[in-house]
């Protein structure tokens, strides 16, 4: 019998919590215990985490149940994101969505299945109408997998409101054992403004912590002066789970008055980026570690920040004793406490900021157009949060475009003029960005005439690369003009060592066949499950184009027999 996440009260009638959120109406998705991978809005790459990753057990297919009545409002099938998608539409307004599917249940899977082969695709979005495929309930609804940009097998789970903003489903009366205090690992200090400084210092400081008694964090003593913010790097875990979770909220305190605090209780798709602008993008591009900044820059919009005074930041006097407070707490109301003893002294600054000054100086509220040898760059406004400077420079192909220390918000296009190739070599360039390695990685690239265009969020070094190499194309589980009868599945490996897949069809005996691409493990996979019509003797015929145009095509006749 499935564990319910929260009970129904007595005649069906529905409990509320704060704001009016429903706190027993939907039930467990999974007939298991409930164990977190990820929670609602820890920090990823360049966006919050918009649900909870829910372990399966390192296992794919557990069943997915129906939360609650509704119907499926949404398909989403894709070889990357989400991977096989399924959201449902619910009578209160809420939506839930389950990611990362093997695969869905009943007349779900029919109904996409039906429209892949009847689209020639396996990527679709469909917006099935609301009569179409209403659920109940405990509806076996789809099965786990670990399709899209998973990184092992688990059910990525949302609850959203009216307006498809996420929420956290902890807010709905679903419970995760968790009796650990949150942990902190690291507290920096930003000394802000000309005359500002900690310890007669103007860049970022790291301040040592000490372990108190009771389990709680004071720092070192410091010296400071002027307009200060502080960060810090902190992470939660569940019972029964070692990974890295997010911490619930943050408030900070200066002598008593409270500064700042996060919630994580809601946000918006169209504000998640600005994540790059609420933490320090160079600490984690240096050191692989996520700084929260506990106050308010410029251009950071986010809602998960519910209260400031004065954005956050402490304005530190010469010769006054103070004290900055941090609080981290997980929803289970877990505490983890940091106090920072702060001494005022306007002292000499022994270590200036930092600011490296080069040619191209960049203003944020203005569109800005550079060229550089062969290369043009196109800055949008906005598109860097603050003004700074950029180190460019143009070395024939390669672009040296800043390094990957501050970050962009909105699309830089990025120009090259190919005038100088061959007319019958152009077709096969594209730019693409060089990895640590100083290989080329495809970055998105149109040709008009001699020019190509990539658009990118990313600085770094940048090439005009060439692919005239067709994808690899190697049966994995068949050989040619072998017996297959006893196989449920068909499978080939593709690959593509410069500009990367871009399309892939397949068919046996000329008819269309549809074939999964898992692009982490470079797999194609057609299940005979699908029942096309096959004979005893069949041909099938592959072919894979890159992002250039290459082609290659791969042929194989096999044997079945028939039913």
């Amino acid at each position: 019998m499935k564990k319910i996440l929260s009970m129904l009260l007595l005649f069906g009638a529905v409990a509320y919590g704060q704001n009016g959120i429903p706190t027993d109406y939907f039930s467990n998705p999974l007939d298991i215990n409930l164990v977190l991978a990820g929670n609602f809005g820890e920090m990823r790459a360049n966006h919050f985490h918009s649900g909870l990753d829910l372990k399966t057990e390192q296992r794919e297919g557990l069943p997915v149940y129906a939360p609650a009545d509704g119907y499926v409002s949404r398909i989403n099938v894709q070889h990357y994101g989400y991977g096989k998608a399924l959201y449902i539409l619910h009578p209160n307004g809420y939506t839930t969505v389950y990611g990362h599917l093997r695969s869905f249940a009943g007349d779900i899977e029919k109904y996409v299945k039906d429209t892949q082969y009847n689209k020639e695709t396996f990527e679709l979005e469909l917006f099935p109408d609301q009569s179409l495929l209403p659920v109940k309930k405990g509806d076996l609804i789809a099965y786990t997998g670990n399709t899209g940009g998973s990184g092992g097998p688990h059910l990525h789970f949302e609850i959203r409101d009216s307006s498809q903003r996420p929420m956290n489903p902890l807010l709905f009366g679903i419970e995760i054992p968790d009796s650990k205090k949150p942990i902190v690992s690291a507290i920096f200090a930003y000394p802000i403004g000309e005359d500002a400084h900690v310890n007669q210092g103007q860049n970022r400081t790291k301040l040592r912590m000490i372990k108190q008694k009771d389990g709680n964090y004071k720092t070192e003593d410091i010296k400071a002066f002027g307009k200060i913010g502080f960060g810090i790097t902190t992470y939660d875990q569940q019972d029964g789970a070692s990974n890295k979770n997010g911490a619930y909220s943050i408030e900070t305190r200066f002598n008593g008055t409270e500064k700042f605090k996060v919630l994580f209780d809601k946000f918006s798709f169209s504000e998640t980026r600005y994540l790059n602008r609420y933490t320090d993008y160079n600490y984690y591009e240096t050191n692989k570690s996520m700084v929260q900044k506990l106050f308010r820059e410029t251009n950071n919009p986010l809602s998960i920040i519910i209260e400031e005074d004065e954005n956050g930041y402490i304005t530190v006097q010469d010769s006054l004793q103070s004290i900055y407070t941090i609080e981290v707490n997980d929803f289970n109301g877990n505490r983890m406490y940091i106090s920072v003893p702060i001494e005022g002294a306007k002292l000499e600054i022994l270590e200036p900021k930092n600011i490296e000054k080069t040619d191209d100086f960049i203003y944020a509220d203005h569109a800005t157009s550079i060229t550089k040898g062969k290369w043009s760059i196109y800055i949008p406004a906005n598109s860097l949060y603050e003004d700074t400077y950029l180190n460019i420079k143009d070395e024939g192909d390669v672009l040296k475009f800043h390094e990957d220390l501050i970050p962009i918000h909105s699309n830089i296009s990025i120009t090259a003029d190919i005038s100088s190739y061959n007319e019958a070599d152009r077709d096969k360039l594209y730019i693409g960005r060089l990895n640590y390695r100083g290989q080329p990685y495809y970055t998105s690239t149109t040709r008009n005439g001699d020019k190509l265009t990539a658009k990118t969020r990313t600085f770094g070094s940048y090439t005009i690369a060439s692919d005239t190499n067709a994808p690899t194309i190697k049966p994995v589980n068949f050989s040619d003009g072998k017996w297959i009868s006893n196989q449920n599945f068909l499978q080939l490996k593709i690959t593509d060592d410069l500009s990367g897949i871009s399309s892939y069809r397949a068919t046996i005996n000329e008819k269309f066949i549809l074939m999964e691409y898992d692009y982490k493990k470079d797999v194609l996979t057609y299940n005979f499950n699908d029942n096309v019509n096959l004979e005893t003797e069949n041909n099938l015929k592959v072919i894979v184009i890159d992002n250039v145009g290459n082609s290659a095509t791969f042929e194989a006749k096999f044997f079945r027999k028939q039913p």
